[in-house]
């Protein structure tokens, strides 16, 4: 069975192909390499034996999408195509309303005119903004701080539209806390261009020697140690919940809406020590004014997803500093070339 992944050539996609294909589905990789590198391609072949099908383009090309469903008979997408960074998204709104929102329409429209009607889509829990509490619930009021966020929000509502007008689509809206960590081979990992926007990454750099020091942005937050706390869920417990999600549309046919989290939090120190302790390496930081749009803490009841799919992290947070260990120790430079 074909599965679609759009930006399955990004850190949570690739991570998702191996995973599918270990549960018996064929990834096909949409992508155009904006955010990614091609490098991941061989990779993934190392890890899984098999060489994937990808096609190069973009999400908000509608008919050439619409022409790629078809082509390959697929019977349900994953949607991961989008820009991710807070930060940017308030400092370059319409880049974001336009990459991410539009390339959910176009993505939408090339499905139904191809009679395909079963979605993963990859939201976030910046949908919940600033929480009155936590942990957060699925029924949680939706709101947002920041652009990003109001694109998750957006997008979510656009799908409920899609399944009142047609109960035919079939729609897993997965809301995922702070993913980190690597494959446990080391072969593939995150690799953001240009400066991290993310702790983890953020802290592994600093860890190798590629950056000087991190910036804990804000340390007066209203949490045990003053900095910001955020369910951080591995990798590879993500990339298994897409596959529980998928099976549970293709299996039930019921639209859902889930937290994929850990249900625990853990602040930028507590990361910081841990990554210390995994990597047998200091991690100098400074302090920094709170950026734009952040919260204070974030994390999960990720119960239902549970109860829905059978689906839960397993792994620590210091599997996680772990494996994003091995990864950014073997890899310094990501998926440059002079790694391969």
């Amino acid at each position: 069975m074909n599965i679609l992944l759009t930006g399955g050539a990004g850190y949570i996609g690739s991570h998702t192909c191996v995973a599918l294909i270990q549960a018996g589905f064929t990834p096909v990789i949409l992508d155009n390499f904006s955010n990614s590198h091609p490098a991941v391609l061989q990779r993934l072949q190392r890890i899984t034996g098999q060489a994937l099908a990808c096609e190069r383009g973009d999400v908000l090309d509608t008919p050439w999408v619409q022409d790629v469903l078809r082509r390959h008979r697929v019977a349900g997408v994953m949607h991961f195509a989008g820009d991710k960074a807070v930060g940017e998204s308030v400092a370059q709104p319409l880049k974001y309303y336009r990459n991410n929102i539009g390339g959910a329409v176009s993505l939408l429209e090339a499905m139904q005119a191809a009679g395909c009607q079963t979605l993963v889509f990859s939201s976030s829990a910046t949908v919940y903004g600033d929480p009155a509490s936590v942990p957060i619930t699925e029924d949680f009021p939706r709101q947002h701080t920041n652009p990003y966020g109001h694109t998750k929000l957006v997008i979510e509502d656009m799908l409920a539209a899609m399944g009142v007008a047609d109960p035919l689509w079939r729609l897993g809206v997965l809301r995922y806390f702070n993913p980190v960590g690597a494959h446990p081979s080391g072969q593939i990992g995150e690799d953001p261009a240009g400066p991290p926007n993310n702790l983890m990454p953020y802290v592994a750099q600093v860890a190798v020697g590629k950056r000087p020091h991190l910036n804990v942005y804000g340390n007066d937050y209203a949490t045990p140690d003053g900095t910001g706390v955020r369910d951080y869920i591995h990798v590879q417990d993500l990339a298994a919940g897409h596959v529980a999600a998928l099976q549970a549309l293709l299996g039930r046919g019921e639209s859902f809406t889930v937290n994929l989290g850990t249900g625990q939090g853990h602040s930028v120190l507590d990361v910081v020590r841990a990554f210390e302790q995994a990597s047998g390496r200091p991690v100098p930081y400074q302090l920094a004014p709170r950026r734009a749009g952040d919260v204070a803490q974030c994390y999960a009841d990720a119960s239902l997803a549970q109860s829905l799919l059978g689906w839960r992290a397993t792994h620590s947070l210091a599997e996680m500093c772990a494996d994003a260990w091995r990864w950014q120790s073997g890899n310094p430079n990501g998926y440059a070339p002079s790694n391969e």
